[in-house]
């Protein structure tokens, strides 16, 4: 087959393509706007906002209404049919969608505009930028003398309990959850006759800042909000690594997490509550991580 013939055949192919779907137009009424994939602005809809949990894709599934339930119960990527062995497009392009946004989280910064709204005490690690976080962990976890400096003048000696914000790997997680999380922790703690003062914003946060802060605060219990590492099904959930007078080199079976909150996860209302009511044990049992029987 010659080019012409090719392309002659691709010309009968299209023009068949379009006379179908002519002739379906017909018999078919307008396709509503709510299921558009262009809305009347010429814009393409963002397929993100998609609830994976109400998506079927599976041609003519023996129990819908059976395998809808079942994806109720996770955010797993279940009956996304195919064509052929290939996913479908919209899959595939929810997939880099997704990652996309997991990269972008990883990568962009909490804005001045939201630590200042949030009345935070901002400093930062020994990172100069995102490139050295990722590739020195270490760094992370140090301050400078002169950011030691800076905190030590900001907080009073061995305050009881330590409220502090990392962004960690997703400041996508912090903005999400942090103004409900906060909140609900200082009203549960203020239910037990604990009171919280300035929260500390810590740029290139890891987790393990916090015992460099325990040595020169000397506070009896840390909180840290730490933006977790982001995946394909959320670039917004956020971890509270919580210990009992942590010094640098801890051991991290030390320290007590919850993980996993964000509005898919734990709420971040509901952890909030939790964390608070956790720091009372731990200032009671002295004790944080596998040393916290309870």
């Amino acid at each position: 087959m010659n080019e012409k013939e090719l392309k002659s055949m691709v010309e009968k192919l299209l023009q068949d393509m379009l006379s179908n779907s002519s002739a379906s137009n017909s018999n078919v009424s307008t396709k509503s706007s709510s299921n558009s994939y262009i809305d009347d602005d010429g814009c393409i809809d963002d397929i993100t906002e998609i609830d994976l949990r109400k998506q079927l894709l599976v041609h003519n599934p023996k129990d819908r209404e059976g395998y809808l339930k079942m994806k109720e119960k996770t955010p797993a990527r279940l009956g996304i049919g195919r064509t052929g062995p290939r996913y479908k497009t919209i899959t595939q392009l929810r997939v880099r969608a997704d990652h996309a946004a997991a990269q972008d989280s990883v990568f962009s910064y909490v804005s001045e505009e939201f630590i200042k709204e949030n009345n935070l005490i901002a400093v930062e690690t020994m990172c100069k930028n995102k490139d050295e976080y990722i590739t020195r962990p270490d760094l992370g976890r140090k301050f400078s003398d002169e950011t030691i400096k800076i905190i030590k003048s900001k907080f009073s000696n061995s305050p009881k309990v330590m409220l502090v914000v990392g962004d960690g790997l997703s400041s996508a997680a912090i903005e999400a959850n942090l103004k409900d999380i906060v909140p609900s922790i200082k009203q549960g703690l203020k239910m037990f006759g604990i009171e919280i003062g300035d929260i500390l914003f810590i740029k290139h946060c890891r987790v393990a800042a916090m015992d460099a802060l325990g040595d020169a605060t000397n506070a009896e219990v840390i909180c840290l909000l730490v933006g977790e590492r982001p995946g394909l099904v959320t670039a917004e959930s956020m971890s509270a690594y919580i210990a009992y007078k942590p010094y640098n080199n801890m051991p991290e079976a030390k320290r007590t997490v919850i993980s996993n909150i964000h509005r898919g996860g734990t709420p971040p209302v509901e952890a909030g509550a939790h964390i608070a009511e956790l720091i009372k044990t731990m200032l009671d049992k002295k004790a944080s991580g596998i040393d916290l029987k309870i």
